[in-house]
């Protein structure tokens, strides 16, 4: 090759190595804009729109951190090419270089600080709970289950309020998974106490995760999403689990999400609350006939002690204040002395 091609072939590779760059780049970014799995770089299908932005947030920290790889890459790339050694001269050396020195202290504290803020603005929407709430639920994780209760108001600090009644339960086993059931479009407000152990109500479709703490209730609350169950369908459903290793069945502390149509969700209610309803009436029938049981007396009639006791204080005054019996052994004892 000569001298003269080799010069030819280096200001045309200068010139393409940043377009090609910018354009990986571009199409990197551009990838966002679709939601598919690949575009998701492992996070589930967002079913919550505070879901969403945390994909949002995923995704554009991954978008930096590609930038910030394809410069590192590029510069690295392009001095191997056009830097090479090509004889035995040392370069000329240079001991300082402040725009350079500048642009590698400066660029990290950027990236970073943008990065800070839009975690910092992302963290506080999610846990924003001054919305108010269509469906409250405590979640109760205990060794080794959950509890869903379902209340007519939030329970924030896990302490019986009296504006806070609960409708109706749903109680699991780790061989019997609870199902916790929401509605389309709805917001949900969650409550989360333990009575035991640290556990972690996680929901992968939420892209969310929050500590379920002894003595430390937690809340939060999401908007689900309107497009959730397929068309033609009356739920869809998702697996939910504990994520901090809480004791020897930790692996069995599963739930599933169910999310309902608002047609499905209504008659599903209504069933919960009247089989809710029949069960506290089976319960009070049944206590009262332990009652029963244990005193079988008829309504209206006292006590065998209070009966005795009632004619013993009405005869004891008349006992104490007759003085026949005494008249009467006086002259028997007179008798006897004589």
């Amino acid at each position: 090759m000569s001298p003269t091609r080799h010069r030819n072939r280096r200001p045309a590779l200068r010139r393409w190595a940043p377009r090609g760059a910018a354009l990986a780049a571009l199409g990197i970014a551009a990838t966002g804009c679709a939601s598919n799995e690949f575009t998701r770089l492992g996070v589930p299908e967002p079913i919550t729109e505070q879901a969403e932005r945390v994909l949002m947030l995923w995704q554009g920290s991954w978008v930096a951190a590609f930038a910030v790889g394809i410069l590192v890459w590029g510069l690295i790339i392009w001095s191997i090419i056009f830097h090479r050694k090509r004889s035995e001269q040392l370069p000329p050396q240079v001991r300082y270089n402040l725009p350079i020195e500048a642009l590698y202290t400066v660029l990290p504290i950027v990236v970073i600080a943008v990065l800070f803020y839009f975690t910092a603005r992302d963290q506080t929407y999610l846990l924003e709970t001054e919305e108010p709430a269509d469906t409250n639920v405590e979640v109760v994780g205990f060794q080794w289950s959950w509890q869903f209760n379902y209340l007519t108001e939030p329970n924030p600090e896990g302490e019986t309020d009296p504006r806070s009644e609960r409708e109706f339960s749903i109680e699991g086993t780790p061989d019997d998974v609870p199902t916790l059931v929401v509605r389309e479009g709805d917001v949900v407000h969650f409550d989360l106490v333990s009575p035991d152990v640290i556990h972690s109500f996680w929901i992968p479709s939420f892209a969310f995760k929050m500590d379920v703490i002894p003595g430390h209730p937690n809340e939060f609350q999401v908007k689900v999403k309107d497009d959730v169950v397929p068309e033609g369908e009356d739920s869809a459903t998702f697996a939910g689990r504990c994520a901090e290793l809480c004791g020897v069945d930790h692996a069995r502390m599963l739930f599933n999400l169910e999310v309902m149509t608002p047609e499905a969700y209504d008659a599903w209610y209504a069933e919960q609350l009247e089989t809710a309803q029949s069960e506290a009436e089976q319960q009070a029938a049944r206590a009262e006939e332990q009652e029963l049981v244990e005193d079988p007396r008829p309504e209206n009639q006292p006590p065998a002690g209070d009966a005795e006791g009632g004619t013993e204080t009405e005869d004891q005054p008349a006992t104490e204040g007759a003085p026949e019996p005494q008249t009467a052994e006086t002259p028997a004892e007179e008798e006897g002395g004589n």
